[in-house]
């Protein structure tokens, strides 16, 4: 009996000495590399660049356990799925996904949300299903063929496939529907593309509802808040560490955003010190691709 009793009292302590760990977190120090559009870019409602949802992963991770490495260079706003195939596919972008251990993708919402036409003032959503069915149609194709890519790329990678919430909070109810339904398609063909492929896949929805003006503030604009990038990073830990990981509202850095022209500016400058210095480079310098052209921005993911 005593015996039994100390086996008893020993296993508890295990439980408290041995680090808690799930099949879908990293262990040992994790490098990271956000893939995607410009939910994985950080752009906020104003239309400028800051801390979005991978930076707050990044961040949370750093709290947790140890950060090797974490890049978003491969995220430009506007991107579509094709785009983002494109990124994974080019020669500049392998020497950081095959040094990455954790990816995650936002890919999709763009080759949707250029369909539908949204207007503000009156609230009203509209789109043509036969357009909207190609696309996702494409999605799907693009996505299957990220993933293989990937598995080839960076083959000891864990890999997250973020899904979308409803982008469009500030309609009226009865324009919501028909909108809603195509992102729902796009959500789930995103799961089960991810599960084909044997990767995780991070639902977002049920963290943003169809009701969130809190998190998509601006009426004109489809991108969250910082609370709503939260949201996305937390439904990430969801999963990646089951909730084991958060990332609590006070923890969010404080606004320092940057605009496009700033951003484009210090991309120029960093091509610069790189061609007189490859080895002060930034892996950005390498791309050929700068962000979409201020001109060109609509109200795209």
């Amino acid at each position: 009996m005593i015996i039994k009793k100390l086996t008893v009292v020993l296993f508890s302590l295990g439980l408290f000495l041995v680090p808690l760990q799930t099949s879908a977190q990293v262990i040992g120090p994790v490098s990271y590399v956000a893939l995607g559009d410009s939910l994985a870019a950080g752009q906020t409602p104003t239309r400028e660049i800051d801390t979005g949802y991978s930076d707050l992963i990044a961040q949370e991770i750093a709290r947790n356990q140890p950060l090797a490495f974490y890049s978003k260079d491969l995220a430009f706003p506007g991107f579509t799925s094709a785009d983002v195939l494109k990124r994974v596919q080019s020669k500049e972008a392998k020497p950081l996904l095959q040094n990455a251990n954790l990816i995650t993708i936002s890919a999709g919402a763009n080759d949707l949300l250029r369909l539908i036409k949204s207007d503000a003032k009156s609230g009203s959503l509209s789109f043509q299903q036969i357009p909207a069915d190609y696309s996702l149609n494409n999605v799907r194709k693009n996505m299957k063929t990220m993933l293989a890519e990937l598995k080839k790329i960076a083959p000891k990678a864990e890999v997250y496939v973020m899904g979308y919430y409803f982008a469009y909070p500030h309609a009226r109810d009865s324009q919501k529907v028909g909108t809603a339904k195509q992102l729902n398609r796009l959500n789930q063909i995103l799961a089960n593309v991810a599960k084909e492929a044997g990767v995780k896949f991070v639902s977002v929805e049920t963290a943003f509802g169809d009701q969130a003006t809190g998190k998509v503030p601006n009426p004109a604009d489809v991108h969250p808040n910082a609370e709503g990038y939260r949201a996305m990073a937390n439904s990430f830990f969801n999963v990646y560490a089951k909730g084991g990981m958060q990332v609590l509202a006070g923890e969010i850095p404080p606004a320092n955003p940057l605009s496009f022209e700033q951003i484009m500016k210090d991309r120029q400058g960093a091509k610069a010190t790189a061609a007189g210095d490859e080895s002060a480079a930034l892996p950005s310098s390498f791309l050929e691709e700068d962000y979409i052209a201020i001109s060109e921005m609509k109200t795209m993911i």
